[in-house]
This record gives structure tokens, C-alpha cells and sequence, in this order.
């Protein structure tokens, strides 16, 4: 198994509170918990301690409470100025959650179109800037597939999916990886609202991420 990011890559996570994390702002990198405390300061962690030849850089940018609508409005100063060599997205989760925590304020909603053609645009605009793109799906910790919130997250992640083939990123379907420890474990062990997930949580999210990028587990 070969590690697909090369030696001093740097890898830029962008997203919601998921990436986020309280993570230093504004630029979400170095010493004291930069990083955040959720999966983007694991995967540094591993990488660093697996990897610590190559020297692999890695930054948060995630900012929480944003959809899909938000990154747009920052993408030039957060992401293209960055230079990444990698690039990992995961955002969703709000675009579904106010439309079923702020049913009214409709303004606030992200609906499918908006949400594909938004995605799409950014992914495409930014795919031959960097030598590797990451599309992680939303998820929602809830293991009933016919819930209102699940069904429409499932949806959201569906689009994800599409952007990954069409534009040829790497894949990781989030909700697929809590499901499997969702017939052990109880959601709210997860996440106290199916939505901010613990450490493990996170771990679950950062092996996701590892693994698809080909990190060798059993490297000595």
C-alpha cells in the first residue's frame, strides 16, 4: 500500500463544525491546538507519527454553521490562496439541518439544485489547481434510513457521490462508515445530537479519510 500524498504535501481541509472543531482562526494551523479537536487533528497526528519523513503539512479551514453557500463566498482567500497540494471537502450537514431546525427561515435553506450546482462548481474550478481532491459526504447518526432528516441527508450525500465520478475525486461516504458502528453502538454514544460526533466519532471519520488516501496501517 502506497501513500498517495507525497513528501512536504500540504492538505487543506475545508467544511462546517464537523471540520472545524474550534480551531485556531483565522488560519487553523501550528502549535496549542490549531488543528481543532476533531478528525483533521487526528489524521495530522497519524500522519506525523506514521509519516514523519515526508513532512506532510496539514491546515483547517473548516468553519462551523457554513453550507455550501458559505464556502463560495471565502473560497478564493481559503483554499486557492492556500496553494494546496490536497484538498478535502465535506459540507452538507447544515444545508439539510436548517431546513428541519429553521423549517421557516427559508433563506437560510440550501435546497438539492443549489447545493449540486454549487458543489460541482467549486470542485471543477479547483480540481486542476491540486494533485489530489477528497469529496466526503454529510452524514447524519441516525440509523433509521426512512427518518425525515436521514432521507434528505442520504440525498445531499447521493449528490456528493455524482460530483466524486463526474469530476473523478476521491470518494468517502461518511454515512456508510457510522453505519457500520451504528449496529453496536448507540448514535447518541456518537454524537448527543446525531450531528457533533465524539472522539470517536472523529476517529471513525479519520480512518475514513486515511484510508482512502492508501495510509498503511501496519507500518513499522
Amino acid at each position: 500500500m502506497t501513500l498517495k500524498l507525497e513528501a512536504n504535501s500540504k492538505l487543506v481541509f475545508i467544511g462546517d463544525s464537523i471540520t472545524d472543531c474550534d480551531r485556531q482562526k483565522p488560519e487553523g494551523e501550528g502549535l496549542f491546538g490549531a488543528l481543532g479537536k476533531g478528525y483533521v487533528s487526528f489524521v495530522d497526528a497519524m500522519l506525523m507519527a506514521v509519516y514523519p519523513e515526508l513532512g506532510i503539512r496539514v491546515v483547517n479551514k473548516g468553519i462551523s454553521g457554513n453550507t455550501v453557500r458559505d464556502l463560495v463566498a471565502r473560497w478564493k482567500e481559503d483554499v486557492i490562496n492556500q496553494q494546496p497540494d490536497w484538498l478535502s471537502i465535506m459540507i452538507g450537514i447544515n444545508d439539510v439541518w436548517r431546513q428541519h431546525d429553521v423549517p421557516f427561515i427559508t433563506e437560510w435553506h440550501v435546497y438539492p439544485d443549489e447545493y449540486e450546482a454549487t458543489l460541482r462548481q467549486l470542485v471543477t474550478e479547483t480540481k486542476p489547481l491540486v494533485k489530489g481532491l477528497v469529496l466526503m459526504t454529510p452524514y447524519y447518526l441516525e440509523p433509521n434510513p426512512d427518518d425525515k432528516m436521514r432521507r434528505m441527508m442520504d440525498q445531499y450525500g447521493a449528490i456528493v457521490k455524482k460530483v466524486a465520478i463526474e469530476t473523478d475525486s476521491i470518494l468517502i461516504d461518511t454515512q456508510e462508515a457510522f453505519n457500520k458502528v451504528m449496529t453496536e453502538i448507540y448514535p447518541a454514544t456518537l454524537a448527543w445530537d446525531r450531528v457533533h460526533p465524539s472522539a470517536v466519532g472523529h476517529m471513525i471519520l479519520a480512518r475514513a479519510f486515511l484510508a482512502s488516501v492508501g495510509f498503511d496501517w501496519n507500518r513499522a
